[in-house]
């Protein structure tokens, strides 16, 4: 039955040997955790990052963390729409048994900034890049038995509303409202795109994930990834009531990664109040599922970036 609860350990995920999975913003934060936590699982995890430097490190954190793990780079530039056909031609596997897709930027402060064809930065990386990169894998997506697609949506899409007549925000731009309406795009966009695949019978599916409150302060070290101070960690201990580290905001998206229960058009967040601890099935809000919606921001997407997913 859908939705039934199954035995799930977070320190242990289910085996995943001979499976191949790239991780977008592997290099940093939650995708990190998210590809160390793949790698132990035994996938081979490649990382997606516009950083060469920076994904070398992750390679080199996670090899020397988990022993005979194979992790790889690639060159990954989400707010640059015109690179991604070359990227995505550095993959060196004959099919994807999944991505997630997970890197993003969230500004503080104005102004709004623009990629080169003028798209507003945190809609343009968070949502379009996504959009177009999966035009770009499906090839790879669909050589795999029963690929997974893995969207990493925010705690801060509940609270927005898509406003299909300013998708971009060029008339009222405030960063935090931007940044949550990228992250719901993203969602908005996942949903529609498993109804999609149901309906042209692919073997592919979409699965949604968030993370629900993840810090740095409460998130493990690793050497020349990610460090904390001694009372950095202690001031925010009381915080760990609610909010947890990016290891185990990682855990919502490995689950939708490796659980052989998770159905397409599912959302998986963690189980307290949707803020922190173990994952579980969701149940999302009605404005991320609205099929009109969806349509409207799909027909958007297709012409701000001149492709469509999984049509040739």
């Amino acid at each position: 039955m859908q939705g039934a609860p199954v035995a799930w350990n977070v320190h242990k995920p289910l085996r995943a040997d001979g499976t191949t999975v790239l991780v977008t913003g592997g290099n940093a934060g939650i995708g990190y955790f998210i590809a160390e936590q793949l790698a132990t699982a035994g996938a081979t995890v490649i990382i997606g990052s516009r950083s060469p430097a920076k994904a070398a490190a992750a390679v080199e954190a996670i090899t020397a963390r988990v022993r005979g793990s194979q992790v790889q780079h690639i060159p990954l530039d989400l707010t640059d729409l015109a690179s991604l056909r070359a990227s995505v031609s550095q993959l060196d596997t004959d099919a994807l048994d999944a991505v997630v897709l997970n890197a993003g930027i969230a500004l503080d402060e104005p102004p709004r900034k623009q990629n080169r064809r003028g798209h507003e930065l945190m809609f343009a990386t968070n949502h379009l890049g996504h959009f177009a990169l999966v035009h770009w894998l499906a090839p790879w997506l669909e050589a795999a038995p029963a690929a997974r697609i893995v969207t990493m949506g925010s705690f801060a899409a509940r609270s927005e509303r898509l406003d299909l007549d300013d998708l971009q925000s060029v008339r009222d731009y405030d960063p935090k409202r931007t940044y949550g309406r990228s992250k719901l795009a993203q969602m908005t966009f996942a949903f529609e795109l498993d109804r999609r695949l149901r309906a042209a019978g692919s073997t592919c599916m979409s699965v949604i994930a968030h993370p629900g409150g993840a810090l740095d302060a409460l998130t493990p070290p690793r050497p020349g990834i990610h460090q904390r101070s001694g009372s950095q960690h202690f001031l925010t201990l009381p915080a760990k009531l609610l909010v947890q580290g990016k290891d185990a905001g990682a855990w919502p998206a490995v689950r939708a990664t490796l659980d052989p229960e998770v159905q397409g058009g599912q959302l998986w967040g963690p189980s307290r109040l949707g803020l922190s601890g173990k994952p579980h099935l969701e149940t999302p809000h009605p404005h991320m599922t609205d099929q009109p919606t969806g349509q409207a921001l799909w027909t958007a997407s297709t012409q701000l970036t001149r492709v469509d997913p999984f049509t040739s």
